[in-house]
């Protein structure tokens, strides 16, 4: 019997070097304003592109610089793209909202200084660089399993994408409505961090959405991950800022997060499972084979 053509051939979905590079570009500049976000949420004033109110927007901020590392030391050791084609989406749409927000609110930062310019400069450049890899792929994701792979099932997925639409439904809300939508949240947010804390929230929801079309867990594992690293240190961070949770939104946030970290490792445990224990395909006139890590 003749298999179907997607479970066949070379994979030709080959990781570009462009994507590693910008990778290795990247993990520095994460780690040093995650450092400085989550270990010195009080002095923002002094050592970042602007002083952020009350610390804890600080400590999510950093939350998702800390998931955003896992992320790209991830790529800088992939070799298939579809295994990173979903983080790469949400990191342009979460660069270019927080180069949007920087131009709507220019004059809340600390012009002059040199961690404003790397500010700058990170997101005038990134959306481009990270729009400039994902057309370099263009095409190459045939959205075949691999050998070894974990179809999730659609009621799974249909959950996921619900949570991802939720995620990025108040994401935008804060980001377009900061004023409005900033009061209902956990804790007292200035338009410009309920513009940054609204696109920190659409990058589990963009990454989510593709679970409409993709039922490959080899295609989400790494930034499921990631959003695990990130949830982590966010629960951690409520503990951290708890003085701060004073808004009428702190309820059904803080319950949310620790519901959805919970969850997600669940799914995670569960997806590895299925996956090792998956019989490996049988591929004609494959000359090698991808890793199964």
């Amino acid at each position: 019997m003749t298999r179907p053509a997607a479970l066949t051939g070379p994979r030709p979905d080959r990781l570009r070097p462009a994507a590693r590079w910008l990778a290795v570009l990247l993990v520095p500049f994460l780690a040093v304003a995650g450092m400085l976000l989550y270990v010195f949420p009080t002095r923002t004033e002094v050592l970042f592109a602007w002083t952020i109110e009350p610390p804890l927007s600080a400590l999510f901020l950093a939350c998702a610089y800390i998931g955003g590392i896992w992320f790209f030391v991830g790529v800088a050791r992939e070799t298939w793209w579809h295994r990173v084609h979903r983080g790469f989406v949400a990191v342009l749409v979460f660069a270019s909202l927080l180069l949007v927000a920087t131009v709507l609110h220019w004059d809340r930062f600390h012009h002059g200084t040199f961690i404003f310019a790397v500010w700058v400069t990170l997101y005038v450049t990134t959306p481009f660089l990270t729009a400039a890899v994902l057309w370099l792929h263009r095409g190459v994701d045939s959205g075949r399993p691999e050998e070894r792979d974990f179809l999730l099932p659609g009621g799974v997925r249909a959950v996921l994408v619900a949570v991802g639409l939720a995620a990025l439904a108040a994401g935008l809300a804060l980001f377009l409505f900061p004023v409005q939508f900033g009061r209902s949240w956990a804790w007292d947010l200035t338009p410009l961090t309920a513009r940054v804390v609204g696109t920190v929230l659409t990058l589990p929801g963009m990454v989510n959405l593709f679970l409409v079309r993709d039922a490959r867990w080899s295609a989400f594992r790494v930034v499921f991950q990631a959003q695990i690293v990130s949830l982590a240190f966010i629960l951690l961070a409520l503990v951290l800022g708890r003085d701060a949770l004073t808004g009428p939104g702190a309820v059904p946030v803080v319950a949310g997060l620790c519901v959805s970290f919970l969850a997600y490792v669940t799914f995670y445990v569960y997806c590895e499972r299925r996956r090792r224990r998956a019989p490996d395909r049988p591929r004609r006139n494959a000359p090698h084979t991808s890793p199964a890590g």
